[in-house]
């Protein structure tokens, strides 16, 4: 079985992927890894939210570092793929290439595409259908270790 989600879904496929073991791989959809970072970064809209969903940041900010799946990438041992807006302002780019970058450092199965022209959230049916066709392909190699053809 595999996990897969966006936004905040991207971040539940990530934490079920570090702190749990029970999927045999996911893909992230601009989902958060680093939610101490999001605290900080995101926008004003947004700001606020995770207070409500794991506490006051700052003041527990050690609660932040525990929930957030970049600072555990050597527990993650299963296949992941993650996609990016480049101009994604909730979720920015650089919450997915920490995470991909950890785990390429440690030899772990990982892929990663970055649209260009791409927020939060995919728009463009060429993406859409990049995505699921790389989706596919990541889980049959990487998971299953079948391979596919178009």
């Amino acid at each position: 079985m595999v996990i897969r989600g966006g936004s905040a879904g991207g971040y539940t496929t990530l934490a079920a992927l570090v702190f749990r073991d029970f999927f045999h791989g996911g893909a992230s959809y601009y989902g958060v890894s680093d939610v101490t970072a999001l605290a900080r970064e995101t926008h004003k809209f947004e700001s606020r939210y995770l207070d409500w969903l794991i506490g006051p940041y700052p003041q527990i900010q050690e609660r932040y570092r525990e929930r957030s799946p970049l600072y555990h990438a050597d527990q993650l041992s299963k296949p992941v793929i993650f996609f990016q807006g480049d101009e994604d302002t909730i979720v920015p780019p650089n919450q997915a290439e920490a995470l991909v970058e950890a785990l390429r450092r440690k030899g772990k199965p990982v892929g990663y595409f970055l649209f260009s022209g791409e927020q939060h959230g995919f728009r463009r049916a060429a993406t859409i259908q990049r995505c699921l066709d790389a989706e596919l392909q990541f889980y049959a190699v990487e998971v299953f270790k079948i391979s596919l053809t178009f």
